[in-house]
């Protein structure tokens, strides 16, 4: 009787592993769509902003938008790194 409740504690383990094992993919998959959202919406906006930037004839506007790209490249890069 032993050896029949030991059996089925290491099938209980096993189980236990592999569903944590699955778990741990499905958040390593959720994290990896959110850092592909978050790129995506960084790579737009940095496309805006060269836009506005190649567009823009005011020298007062200029500026700031040269902040937003720089700012905007940075993030990238964070993201890039992590």
């Amino acid at each position: 009787m032993a050896r029949g409740w030991e059996s089925k504690s290491v099938e209980s383990q096993v189980d236990d592993r592999r569903i944590a094992e699955e778990q741990k993919r499905g958040r390593t998959a959720a994290e990896e769509l959110e850092h592909e959202h978050r790129r995506h919406g960084l790579e737009m906006s940095r496309r805006r902003i060269v836009s506005e930037l190649q567009t823009t004839q005011s020298h007062l506007r200029r500026p700031s938008l040269e902040a937003a790209l720089k700012h905007l490249d940075t993030e990238i890069k964070k993201l890039d790194s992590q």
